[in-house]
């Protein structure tokens, strides 16, 4: 359970999210690979299926250069790439740029190509285009990516109705990708919203006193997943969820939303579940309608973090943060040394989203989770083809190796449930004043071993989560009392 993160920032930096919707790869157009024109030519056209298994892997990775999360194109590229940087001997096109492409990736005998990047913008209609572009035109057979909720479950239904087709999924949230739309072609190397909230609810019920809490979460099937997770979890251990407030994604004026929650004295607590642009425009809108905010009143998924808490003033300091798919950086372990160092050595520079889309070292971005599952993603294609010798000829036998495998992983090892969803131990954390007064992120807690049924709460035959979904009930669940404290970066266990 040790495990390190480099002191780097963690954030989603808002600003940077904005600055990349002008920077951005542009639309759906079939110029938007994010590949040099000449890679782009060479790729060639399809013929309105994936290409032949004989010819190796033809990639395409799914990113998203657009809408609320398009601040980290350059990130989810960077992060496949390096991965088959270390473990594939592919050599990047640019030392300053994930978006030129790589060349040279070859894994037992089998040759690795990249024919595209598909720009996505949060929609499920652009990423459809996008993966169809990539798949019918440029003749991609295996897909990494996408990026956010509403995409995965498009491009899981994409996989679903294309079998010729291999989909690991990139970093998208929603939990009907995997436990509703089962398709057998498409596999999750990381959680899912709900799993990231595993064990929040308890420490604030248990821990901090809670009894009451309101949610406020983006109305669509990522900020669903991520409250339904909370609230799961809050209830049962005996709490109460007062006000389920949803806010569009994208909303840039939340006053009226923040009208509809409880007033401060009215409620032990907040959780939030806004990301992408919208997560500090509503905690200022929360200020203005509200009053000052109070760090031991909030709790936020993996949008909370230190560079928003900056923005917003030291106040947000003891609010407490859901997992994401990586640890803060006072976890440290040889294994997560390694990883960043070997994004350092990658590249001289990236572009990425953390850094305000200005060249930062690569570890800066590898250390967030978005340049993560992507990496985890791309670990997967990797270990999948030395199982099966490099030959893709038979699909069931890949895709029954992809199935069964346990990646030995930076940040901890990980395995697929029964519809190839991963099973995670999920890292809790807490906003705290550092001795220069800065507000930085302090692993507090480990949950190990989350999977998307959460305890029996959700199953192929429950609602997918959503604003009525689930209802707030006492249930039994198997982490409540059994997390692994962890003190001073160390897991006491």
């Amino acid at each position: 359970m040790s495990r390190l993160r480099r002191r780097a920032s963690l954030a989603l930096s808002v600003t940077a999210g904005l600055a990349l919707l002008a920077a951005g790869c542009g639309g759906g157009d079939d110029d938007s690979t994010g590949l040099p024109a000449d890679q782009q030519n060479a790729a060639g056209e399809g013929d309105g299926s994936p290409s032949g298994t004989g010819d190796g892997i033809r990639l395409g990775i799914l990113g998203q250069c657009e809408g609320p999360f398009g601040g980290f194109h350059e990130d989810v590229v960077a992060g496949t790439t390096l991965a088959l940087a270390r473990f594939a001997g592919a050599t990047p096109n640019s030392t300053t740029s994930a978006l030129e492409g790589f060349s040279g990736a070859e894994v037992a005998g089998t040759p690795i190509e990249l024919v595209g990047i598909g720009c996505g913008d949060d929609t499920a209609d652009r990423i459809v285009q996008e993966v169809r572009r990539l798949v019918e035109q440029l003749g991609a057979n295996v897909i990494i990516g996408p990026l956010s909720g509403d995409e995965g479950i498009a491009i899981a239904e994409y996989a679903k109705a294309n079998p010729e087709l291999t989909v690991f999924a990139g970093i998208s949230g929603s939990q009907e990708q995997t436990l509703q739309v089962q398709a057998p072609n498409y596999f999750r190397f990381y959680g899912d919203g709900a799993i990231w909230s595993a064990g929040l609810g308890d420490l604030l019920h248990n821990q901090e006193g809670w009894d009451t809490v309101a949610v406020i979460a983006d109305d669509y099937s990522f900020g669903h997943t991520s409250a339904a997770g909370f609230i799961a979890d809050f209830c049962a251990v005996g709490g109460e969820v007062t006000h389920r407030v949803f806010p569009p994604l994208g909303t840039t004026d939340y006053s009226s939303y923040i009208a509809q929650l409880p007033n401060p004295d009215e409620v032990d607590g907040y959780f939030w579940a806004v990301g992408g642009t919208g997560t500090q425009a509503a905690l200022e809108a929360f200020v203005n309608g509200k009053g000052d905010l109070t760090g031991d009143q909030h709790a936020g998924n993996l949008f909370f973090n230190p560079d928003l808490a900056q923005a917003l003033g030291t106040d947000i300091a003891g609010a407490y943060v859901g997992g994401f798919a990586t640890l803060p950086g006072d976890v440290r372990t040889p294994e997560i040394e390694e990883y960043l160092a070997a994004a350092d050595e990658t590249w001289e520079t990236i572009p990425g989203s953390l850094s305000g889309n200005e060249p930062a070292p690569p570890s800066v971005a590898a250390a967030f989770g978005f340049f993560y599952g992507y990496y985890t993603a791309g670990v997967a294609l990797v270990e999948s083809l030395e199982a099966v010798g490099g030959d893709i000829s038979d699909l069931d036998a890949f895709h029954e190796a992809i199935a069964g495998l346990t990646l030995d992983l930076p940040y901890g090892d990980i395995s697929l449930d029964e519809n190839r969803s991963g099973i995670v131990d999920v890292g809790l954390s807490r906003l705290v004043l550092d001795e220069s007064g800065e507000v930085v992120q302090e692993t507090v807690a480990i949950v190990p071993g989350v999977d998307q049924t959460f305890g029996g709460t959700f199953s192929p035959d429950t609602p997918s989560p959503g604003r009525d979904f689930p209802a707030c009930e006492e249930r039994d669940l198997p982490w409540v009392g059994n997390a692994i404290p962890v003190v001073d970066g160390v897991p006491q266990s």
